[in-house]
């Protein structure tokens, strides 16, 4: 069934999984694991999104990883190699990168602002969420 009733039914189909809760991300403190690129990490049970800033000239190196991750750029642009494919991202712009598949990304003069959905959440970045970095509002 494709209509609107039954895509936002109010029929449990099963237990909450745990209480929701709200974020405020520009309260939160963006950590670097390399210089210019602030990563501020929001994670949920089975997916996580990371707010990604990127400063002109920086780069996040040629990396694989087991989660799947969608990133979407908000805002200013940057140049993203997904498996040799390489491309400049806009405002709009979406890459899906299945799991295990190269990819990097750099800026020249511009700033990016990007999101990454991970799922399952990336192991590295559920550290920081968990360490605090993923300030409650």
């Amino acid at each position: 069934m494709n209509d609107a009733a039954s895509h936002f039914t109010t029929e449990p189909g099963g237990t909450p999984a745990g209480p929701g809760r709200y974020v405020n991300v520009d309260a939160m403190k963006a950590v670097e694991f390399v210089p210019g690129v602030g990563f501020r990490p929001v994670a949920g049970q089975k997916a996580m999104t990371n707010f990604v800033s990127f400063a002109p000239g920086s780069t996040a190196p040629r990396h694989v990883h087991e989660e799947e991750q969608i990133v979407v750029v908000l805002d200013g642009e940057f140049t993203f190699d997904l498996d040799g494919d390489v491309r400049t991202m806009r405002k709009g712009d979406v890459a899906v990168v299945p799991s295990w598949v190269p990819h990097a990304a750099w800026t020249t003069d511009s700033h990016c602002l990007e999101v990454d959905v991970f799922a399952p959440p990336r192991s590295s970045l559920l550290e920081l969420a968990e360490g605090g970095a993923a300030g409650e509002a």
